[in-house]
């Protein structure tokens, strides 16, 4: 059975880099594309960066210019990287894997 386990995360503070990392386990190799969404306390969930199996990869608003995603296609796994870190990232991370398979989170909090 398919599953996504997310890592990394917990209490940092602003101006140090985030590391995340995601494992889709129970599958022998995926074609689909995976990626980073994250929900802020009474916010909606909003994406963050996308990465296909050829390494094309694509972010969004809110972390573009401060974020890297990168895939590794044998382990099935991917890693996103957030630098200069705000209070505003703070949140619940997911990891995701088209086209509707999500990770349980990890929370993620960024002290001024």
């Amino acid at each position: 059975q398919l599953r996504l386990v997310e890592s990394g995360g917990g209490l940092l503070h602003q101006g140090e880099s985030l590391r995340l990392h995601c494992a889709a386990t129970g599958i022998q190799f995926t074609l689909a594309a995976m990626g980073w969404y994250r929900q802020a306390p009474g916010q909606e969930r909003e994406f963050l960066a996308i990465v296909s199996l050829d390494g094309t990869t694509n972010y969004g608003d809110g972390v573009a210019g401060r974020a890297t995603i990168s895939r590794d296609n044998p382990r099935n796994t991917i890693d996103l990287v957030i630098d200069n870190l705000k209070p505003e990232d703070t949140g619940v991370y997911y990891c995701h894997l088209l086209p509707d398979n999500w990770g349980p989170g990890t929370q993620v909090t960024v002290a001024s």
